[in-house]
């Protein structure tokens, strides 16, 4: 797993490096692994042009010595110092003896223009709010020129903690981040500032996390293939309650994506009936109430069943049980008018709203989507899934994940009900409910990726491509889906 650590708890581990090392040692490294992925990323560096954006404090500082050391190895380099008498002396210094130049904003455009790269250090981890005008001119132009584009730990007016970003940010390819990845560069509005991410060791102590980011290897460890000692039951047996008889379709993607997750056994009981059992004749379906269903493991209720008496006792009936429950789409809505019937729940629950629906329990996400999504699970004591282009998962106890597989093309109907049917499959092996909805997720954003490179995305899509997904993620075929591991 991949720790996210707040600009707070970086510092903290920062602080007994610097009383035990030299002063400036830590920008050194910092600088120096900065360099070397510019270096990377440009392919060469004698004869590149690189503009640096350079503000007050450490930031600015940490570019001026990375330009340092690229102007020392032929890089023509020009430092934009948007606060000369608060720029970095040290830093600057570095950059004069190898070389560099220096200008100021009103004389920036050249150096812009015919930069091969643009570096980014305005604002470091502690900055707050947009970019001001003279800044944002040049974040803005940068933006819009051939270079390739590089945040120094952070794009700067993007908040490090929440990624919100308030006014003007700086439009980031890549980037270069020290220490640990800060949450702000995987969530919110900052995720689609920070480009592709690349983390930097300068040899911290971290402290222990409480959010967190999956990779594929995560995923494959807690999603094994099946041993030789495996039945249809020790897979894990899961009960579907989607779709109507007038909408079956919710029922059909549900109960398909718990298929072809986990091939064990998956239950279907609605009024959707005849629908699911013409498309999925593996299932076994009941025309009945989840009671008359059989045995299961865990539940799936809410997607397309509609939220009048009749769905609500079937809620109802679901949530009074000991098993493990996942609630989607309408049976939120009627959850969120009778919070008891989670909050009195033993048993693993997850609930798995968009914006709209997060808001029907009473608050708006607002732009701290990890903090938002904390209180609302430990307020109903139930895993929460928010779901979004960076969903967020945490459950009562403040621990939180964050996707890095989400795509734009998911934002289409029924997507959310082949979610359900995932999450309800990986739940009812046993996993823990917290890893479990952040394992659902990642898969669906992988299979969301595989679809949609290959034309416009249906949810039917997701369903067929799951079993192809889960065997790249398990590393059975070729590793890599055209994109980078978050």
């Amino acid at each position: 797993m991949i720790p996210l650590l707040t600009a707070d708890e970086v510092r903290a581990a920062e602080a007994p490096v610097l009383a035990a090392t030299p002063e400036g040692a830590l920008m050194q490294r910092a600088a120096t692994g900065l360099a070397t992925v510019c270096a990377r990323l440009l392919g060469g560096v004698y004869g590149r042009r690189v503009a640096l954006l350079v503000g007050g404090g450490n930031n600015g500082g940490d570019a001026l010595f990375a330009g340092a050391l690229l102007a020392g190895r032929g890089a023509r380099v020009t430092a934009v110092l948007l606060r000369p008498d608060r720029a970095h002396p040290a830093g600057l210094a570095a950059l004069r003896r190898a070389g560099g130049t220096t200008c100021l904003p009103d004389t920036a455009g050249p150096a812009l223009d015919r930069a091969d790269l643009v570096l980014d250090g305005v604002l470091g981890i502690g900055g707050r709010g947009g970019l001001r005008p003279d800044a944002a001119a040049l974040a803005e132009r940068a933006g819009s020129s051939a270079a390739l584009t590089v945040a120094v730990d952070v794009p700067s007016g993007v908040d490090a903690d929440t990624g919100a970003v308030e006014g003007a940010a700086f439009p980031a390819m890549h980037t270069v981040t020290f220490g640990a990845v800060k949450p702000g560069l995987v969530v919110g509005e900052g995720r689609g500032y920070a480009g592709v991410v690349h983390l930097v060791d300068i040899g911290l102590e971290l402290p222990a996390a409480r959010a967190f980011q999956f990779t594929d290897a995560d995923v494959a460890a807690r999603l094994p293939s099946p041993s030789p000692d495996d039945d249809k039951y020790s897979q894990g047996v899961v009960g579907v309650v989607a779709g109507s008889a007038t909408y079956p379709g919710a029922g059909v993607l549900c109960t398909g994506a718990a298929l072809r997750t986990r091939p064990g056994l998956v239950r279907y009981a609605g009024t959707a009936a005849d629908g699911v059992r013409a498309a999925w004749p593996e299932a076994i379906v009941t025309e009945g109430r989840p009671s008359d269903a059989g045995r299961v493991q865990a539940w799936v209720v809410g997607p397309g069943m509609g939220t009048d008496d009749d769905a609500r006792d079937v809620l109802a009936e679901v949530l009074a049980t000991d098993l493990p429950v996942v609630v989607d789409a309408d049976g939120l809505t009627m959850l969120a008018r009778e919070r008891e019937l989670v909050r009195r729940r033993s048993a693993p629950t997850v609930l798995t709203p968009h914006d709209r629906e997060f808001a029907r329990f009473g608050t708006e996400v607002g732009p701290d989507r990890i903090g938002a999504t904390r209180r609302l699970a430990a307020e109903l004591g139930a895993v929460v899934l928010l779901k979004g282009d960076a969903t967020v998962v945490a459950d009562p106890g403040g621990t939180a994940y964050v996707n890095g597989t989400g795509t734009a093309e998911l934002a289409t109907a029924g997507t959310g009900d082949v979610l359900a049917g995932i999450l309800g499959a990986v739940l009812a092996t046993g996993l823990d409910a917290g890893e479990a909805a952040a394992v659902a997720a990642h898969l669906h954003g992988r299979t969301g990726q595989l679809a949609g490179a290959r034309g416009p995305l249906l949810a039917g899509d997701l369903v067929r491509l799951l079993p192809e997904a889960i065997g790249r993620v398990r590393g059975s075929h070729a590793p890599g889906l055209g994109h980078s591991e978050p």
